[in-house]
């Protein structure tokens, strides 16, 4: 969902997935290359993600990643998905034990 969410802001190449998974977190997440190209892989191979050859900001050649239709669609499904859990969870724990 995170990395939908970085490239759902504007094409990215791989590492500029990791910077902009940062950067919208403010900080608190980080992902591993080990873990991103797999990820990214798995995505253009569902359809979720498209790719085309560029330069990087280095002047690099490199791939960049786009969301395709399909991977908006996941996104704001996923998106849904977190929010109904998270508030779940919150609520979850902010259970009291009940006054006697």
């Amino acid at each position: 969902m995170l990395i939908l969410k970085a490239v759902s802001l504007g094409p990215l190449h791989g590492y500029a997935v990791l910077s902009r998974i940062e950067q919208i977190s403010g900080q608190r997440l980080f992902v591993e290359q080990g873990a991103l190209y797999p990820a990214l892989f798995r995505l253009v191979r569902q359809g979720l993600l498209r790719t085309e050859w560029g330069k990087s900001e280095n002047n690099r050649r490199a791939k960049f990643y786009e969301l395709t239709p399909k991977g908006r669609k996941r996104l704001h499904e996923e998106t849904d998905w977190w929010k109904r859990a998270s508030a779940a969870v919150t609520a979850a724990l902010a259970a009291r034990p009940q006054q006697a």
